[in-house]
């Protein structure tokens, strides 16, 4: 059985593990450290690190995928929404190659949900215009069609209200917040999916991300012309995503 090990580092956690790329499922419990605050490059690292220890993995010689919540361009970093500056323009996979001493892949954290989903999940086989979102501490984004990713899509930027990005107005973490019921959530998601729907036309929505979970608690609550489905991985989708792309 063909393995790879997947990490997958968010706003508010770092999670990992090994994944069973023929089926592209979780060959191991997948684990879990918070993200430090403040989120700089080497103590982001060192999370990597911890949890790599924790899967007993980190002197394996298994592919490595990261998922990395920025637009990310040949191994550069190239933005930084919810982790420290010190990311934008920064060569965080020659930095991590070089601190884990090991050779990886290194990618978008909503791209690599992506390639999970339509390889795996609930965009296989899906012909068309596949448009992933994750909704988590932003609102991540993929483009695939026919099967194929259009990488770097930054969907929750988009200027919304009187809001500097509408994922801070829609994404679970402004939810919890402003501790909105679903239903009041569910008014603010109609809203983006509407916007983005009639911008780009989309033949289906895949919702990830650790909310997709209670999707039953508002997907239903959403009127769209599109079918809206959760992602079959659910939060495990940037793990699975990026272990695929590392064993390629």
């Amino acid at each position: 059985m063909a393995k790879a090990i997947g990490v997958d580092i968010g706003g508010t956690g770092i999670k990992a593990g090994i994944v069973d790329l023929e089926h592209g499922t979780m060959a191991s419990d997948r684990v879990r450290v918070p993200t430090p605050k403040g989120a700089s490059p080497q103590d982001v690292l060192d999370a990597v690190r911890t949890v790599l220890k924790t899967l007993d993995v980190h002197k394996s010689t298994l592919p490595l995928g990261v998922a990395f919540p920025a637009i990310v361009k040949r191994g550069m970093t190239l933005s930084a929404a919810n982790v420290s500056k010190e990311w934008i323009d920064f060569d965080a996979e020659s930095f991590f190659r070089e601190g884990l001493g090991r050779n990886i892949v290194f990618v978008n954290d909503a791209d690599a949900a992506g390639v999970a989903e339509v390889r795996h999940g609930a965009a296989r086989d899906v012909r068309g215009f596949t448009l992933l979102t994750t909704l988590g501490t932003g609102i991540g984004s993929a483009f695939l069609y026919d099967g194929v990713l259009l990488p770097n899509t930054e969907l929750g930027h988009l200027n919304f209200r009187e809001h500097e990005s509408v994922e801070r107005w829609a994404a679970t973490s402004a939810r919890e917040r402003e501790e909105l019921s679903w239903s009041e959530w569910a008014e603010r998601l109609q809203a983006f999916y509407s916007h983005i729907e009639f911008l780009f036309s989309p033949d289906l929505f895949v919702v990830g991300g650790g909310v997709s979970k209670n999707a039953g608690d508002f997907l239903p609550l959403l009127d769209l012309k599109t079918p809206i489905v959760p992602a079959i991985h659910r939060n495990n989708s940037g793990i699975i995503g990026a272990a695929s792309l590392a064993g390629d």
